[in-house]
């Protein structure tokens, strides 16, 4: 089997599906790309068993076949050549791949093909379609909050419901909460899935800058996703997710607005002195001031800023991890922000004070209890 390719357009086409790739895999065969080509169009497949990504490209051949090749060798051989057609040629009884360049030739040791796990066929029980700019929107707005903590698997992914007036993503490690909703999204079937996060990762990453089409179908056990030449599907996480909506206060009776990239840079500053296993700091709104403290006792850290704000209701102290709201405020785009709150041993809102017409996102974050140092 022989087929001529460009080495940048392989590059580009491998590198896109490669981070599905993992060193030392369930099944040795899995550090390679499977090819196989047919009618002139190559298709490359990369997978760890949970998450498959395939990307395809034309190529010049007149014949049929499949191999499976070395991932890193070959991406380090792409990676220093420079542009130019390059010629494999597979011996399919030995396995054996020659990679033919202008002034090169490369011999490396392939694989069997038929040990390549199969990917999940698509099917048409579900499907939905959206942009490329919703889904990084919503990939980027919720990733940030999922759990590591592999005992609850539900939380290590994204949940995503679809009703037919619009779509919820949500995230959640159980000391913050994320809810980001479309309405320019919907499906008059409704459903909900658990999407995992290396998936999620791997499509953030891979997404074009262009916004274009995706489209999302799903059955019981995998999601596929479609954009471009590339497709992915991974295997979702069968948990039930957390019961979110009760755990958002409503009666959140102090609201403080402020602007976000002030209070963004007062906390990176305060955080650098509060407890480093803690994070605490101290959250003081009297009137139109917020103080924001942190102490570290053991060294004898202290620092505290005072910033302006618009501020309605009683005045109010509370304490918060510093690293959840710098992540939170980092993900907002919004000037100002808006913070509710209603006691101290509460939930928190963080909510962006401007925000596109079809979106609605939801930040909130549990409060640390305060020592009360004065």
């Amino acid at each position: 089997m022989k087929f001529i390719v460009s080495s940048s357009a392989l590059l580009k086409q491998l590198s896109s599906i490669n981070g599905v790739i993992t060193t030392n895999p369930v099944v040795p065969i899995l550090e390679n790309f499977l090819f196989e080509i047919n009618d002139g169009v190559l298709v490359v497949t990369a997978s760890d068993l949970q998450t498959s990504m395939i990307t395809e490209l034309e190529v010049e051949s007149k014949e049929s076949g499949s191999i499976a090749v070395p991932a890193r060798i070959l991406l380090e051989t792409l990676k220093n050549l420079p542009e130019q057609p390059v010629t494999f040629t597979i011996d399919e009884e030995t396995y054996s791949v020659e990679i033919s360049s202008d002034n090169g030739r490369y011999k490396l040791a392939g694989e069997n093909a038929t040990d390549f796990p199969k990917v999940p066929a698509v099917s048409d029980d579900f499907s939905v379609g959206m942009s490329t700019d919703v889904l990084s929107s919503a990939i980027n707005n919720t990733i940030f909050a999922t759990s590591n903590d592999e005992l609850r698997p539900a939380m290590t992914g994204v949940y995503m419901n679809l009703t037919d007036t619009n779509t919820t993503f949500v995230s959640t490690d159980g000391h913050r909460l994320i809810r980001y909703r479309r309405v320019d999204v919907a499906s008059d079937n409704g459903n909900a899935i658990i999407i995992p996060r290396k998936a999620l990762n791997l499509l953030k990453s891979t997404l074009p800058s262009e916004n274009i089409e995706v489209t999302v179908e799903f059955n019981v056990s995998n999601a596929f996703f479609r954009f471009g030449n590339i497709k992915m599907i991974c295997r979702l996480i069968d948990e039930r997710f957390p019961d979110y909506e009760n755990v958002i206060p409503t009666d959140n009776t102090n609201t403080m607005t402020i602007d976000r990239s002030e209070f963004l840079s007062s906390l990176r500053r305060i955080a650098i002195y509060a407890n480093k296993t803690t994070h605490q700091v101290r959250l003081k709104i009297t009137g139109s001031e917020l103080q924001i403290s942190a102490e570290d006792l053991d060294f004898a850290n202290e620092a505290n800023e005072r910033l302006s704000c618009e501020h309605d209701g009683g005045d109010i102290e509370i304490g918060f991890n510093a690293k959840f709201l710098i992540e939170m405020l980092n993900n907002v785009d919004s000037d100002k922000v808006e913070l509710r709150l209603s006691e101290p041993n509460k939930a928190g809102l963080l909510l962006p004070t401007e925000k596109d017409d079809n979106e609605d996102i939801l930040m909130l974050v549990m409060p640390v209890m305060l020592n009360n140092y004065v």
